[in-house]
């Protein structure tokens, strides 16, 4: 975790003390119920919650130099708690084994992360939304190859920024939804020194849902789909953000990011006014993608369990969702603040001499009778001399001087495919698909 990159609630999640505590209410919870089932002395969890009810500070450095004796992280921490609750502690555990806590840790860790990126993408949805409205009806040029193709509107354009963060909104939910379970079954997962119970009991107070079958780990294919999940969260950011960079490029300068007073663009030019948001949001996308491979690599564990994944989700758990959180609050900000210029998106539109109404010609010639072939060779021989004049010619001008052209459609029918808003008459059935 690079705390450049990171926000206070989110790392909060995966501080030590903020783990401890999650591993002693499964533990306490636990216990509460193998005292109901007779399995322990009731005494022994009121025991751990009379203590817990001092709202105890978690000692980490006293738990570690523990642990640099244990070797394990899990015996340190019952030793500790031991040290602090005293005899009745000695019923902590009972059955249970190390997975059980630390996986089931996990799923609310991952579950809490989920619940705070959820929040972020109804943030980002609501700061697009307001800006598609905003430019609903803002002409642009829509480019395929990076090259002029048709009108647009810059309002579809972040429509469809919108529907597509609202896919990865329940994708997201999705994953919230598998990963969060819980494993109270004890070695290899055959219950034979946990009841069942236990496990249900744990997952009803921790708001999880009973893993069916858990081996001794819970199965890490859940993992693999949650990571990959902000992984193709982080693509659509990325998406996002490179179109916004391309935007701004000086040629172009059709949006740009909000470039604050007292800001600087370099140390050596002091013109540059770079889209260094955009451009660390496409860093931190290629990082949050990275770590769903070696979470897919984790599904692979050796029969019921192997520790391969764990030094793996040490890293990924952390770094993947604190990353995700900070990218998600930095493009709503771009996103919100973004500096939209119309004016130059109507000049970028006119470059090329009208050559963004092409199609609609072809499609006028073919309606009047002339073959498509034709249709396409009178069109494309005029659009050429256009394209090569760099815009500098008229591709209306170049049709009407064509006796071919002319002898199917008359100058009026010509300028009628030269019209702008032709292109927007569905912009508000898409908006109405997209918005509702």
């Amino acid at each position: 975790m690079v705390p450049r990159y990171a926000r206070p609630a989110m790392t909060a999640i995966w501080e030590p003390e903020a783990r401890y505590r999650i591993w002693f209410e499964i533990e306490a919870h636990a216990t509460e119920k193998l005292g109901e089932l007779g399995v322990v002395p009731q005494s022994a969890a009121k025991a751990l919650w009379d203590w817990w009810a001092t709202d105890p500070k978690i000692d980490v450095p006293a738990i570690d130099a523990i642990e640099a004796v244990t070797k394990h992280d899990v015996i340190a921490f019952l030793t500790w708690v031991a040290e602090q609750v005293g005899e009745e502690a000695r019923f902590m555990h009972q059955g249970m084994t190390s997975s059980d806590v630390l996986d089931t840790t996990l799923a609310v860790q991952l579950a809490r992360t989920s619940d705070i990126l959820l929040e972020d993408l109804d943030l980002l949805l609501a700061a697009i939304k307001r800006r598609a409205e905003e430019h609903k009806y803002t002409p642009t040029i829509g480019r395929s190859h990076g090259i002029h193709a048709e009108p647009v509107t810059f309002g579809l354009k972040l429509a469809q920024a919108y529907a597509e963060f609202a896919r990865c909104r329940q994708r997201l939910v999705n994953a919230r939804a598998e990963i969060a379970t819980c494993a109270i079954s004890g070695a290899v997962g055959t219950f034979a020194n946990v009841n069942p119970q236990v496990e249900a009991h744990v997952a009803e107070r921790l708001g999880l849902a009973i893993e069916p079958v858990s081996t001794q780990v819970i199965p890490r294919d859940r993992h693999a789909m949650f990571f990959a999940t902000l992984a193709v969260i982080a693509g659509s950011i990325e998406r996002v953000a490179v179109e916004i960079r391309h935007l701004q490029r000086t040629e172009v300068l059709e949006a740009e990011e909000y470039f604050s007073p007292g800001q600087k663009g370099s140390s050596a030019m002091p013109h540059k006014r770079n889209p260094i948001l955009s451009e660390n949001l496409t860093g931190q996308a290629r990082m949050i993608r990275a770590y769903a491979l070696p979470a897919l690599e984790n599904v692979a564990l050796w029969h019921e369990r192997d520790i391969s994944h764990s030094s793996v989700e040490r890293f990924i758990g952390p770094d993947a969702t604190i990353t995700l959180d900070f990218a998600l609050a930095r493009l709503t900000g771009v996103i919100d603040k973004l500096l939209v210029y119309p004016e130059r998106m109507q000049k970028n539109l006119d470059r090329m001499g009208g050559l963004v109404h092409s199609q609609r010609v072809l499609l006028a010639l073919t309606q009047a009778g002339v073959s498509r072939e034709d249709a396409y060779r009178l069109v494309q021989r005029n659009a050429m001399k256009v394209w090569e004049s760099d815009g500098a010619l008229s591709l209306l001008d170049l049709l009407k001087a064509d006796p071919e052209v002319t002898a199917a459609l008359s100058d009026a029918e010509l300028e009628e495919r030269f019209d702008l808003d032709y292109h927007f008459k569905e912009v508000d059935t898409i908006f109405e698909r997209v918005f509702g």
